[in-house]
């Protein structure tokens, strides 16, 4: 798995190419210092995962997702972000930018580099103290609109009981244990989710769940 370091301290980015380049079908294309080389490397490297900072020069760590996950260039490369702040506003802008996943700093290297593979695999990771803070950001937003909701027309009702149970933090296995379904069925229900509502991966359909009032912050 290729993959690209953003971050403006060069400590830290050598510190996370040595310990990317050590682990086993893991490596490092590429390292940038700002959301504008991170972009620029992007197209040039094709990388399967960015580790995105946050506050970078230039052009911020949100900034440069969107315009990653944004360009058909590089629709398919997956965003990690990683940073120092647990703020609220930064989870919800980086998922709504394209990020696949979002821990902090501190996480222990063994599981930043589990992180690595599951985005990479297309899956979305977010830290606990983090799904807590996006699940009470949206408590704060508004009522969605009826044009929202519309956005689910075509989904079926097993769909959106998918979609339900995706959005409340359930694993495949949980779903298939939870739906009495097999694990291929379940993988089936959420690609048809991830086609018709146009959503990059997970991440995507949690917010989409919320926003569209399919799901409301209990």
């Amino acid at each position: 798995m290729r993959v690209l370091v953003a971050d403006d301290q060069a400590l830290l980015r050598g510190s996370f190419r040595i310990l990317v380049d050590t682990a086993p079908g893991l490596k490092v294309v590429g390292e940038a210092g700002t959301g504008t080389e991170a972009c620029e490397l992007a197209v040039k490297e094709h990388p399967d995962v960015v580790l995105m900072d946050v506050r970078m020069p230039e052009m911020d760590g949100i900034e440069a997702t969107r315009r990653i996950c944004g360009s058909p260039e590089t629709a398919d490369v997956r965003v990690l972000i990683l940073t120092t702040f647990d703020l609220d506003a930064y989870v919800y802008s980086a998922l709504r930018a394209g990020a696949s996943g979002f821990l902090l700093k501190d996480t222990p290297p063994g599981d930043l580099l589990t992180a690595i593979r599951v985005v990479a695999a297309g899956e979305a990771l977010l830290a606990p103290t983090v799904t807590r803070r996006l699940i009470a950001e949206f408590a704060r937003r508004p009522e969605p609109s009826q044009q929202l909701a519309r956005e689910l027309d075509g989904v079926t009702e097993r769909e959106r009981e998918v979609l339900t149970l995706i959005a409340r933090g359930l694993s495949n296995g949980e779903l298939a244990e939870h739906l009495q379904l097999s694990l291929a069925t379940v993988k089936t229900h959420i690609g048809h989710l991830l086609a018709k509502l146009q959503a990059r991966d997970r991440a995507q359909l949690v917010i989409i769940a919320y926003e569209t009032g399919l799901v409301r912050p209990r």
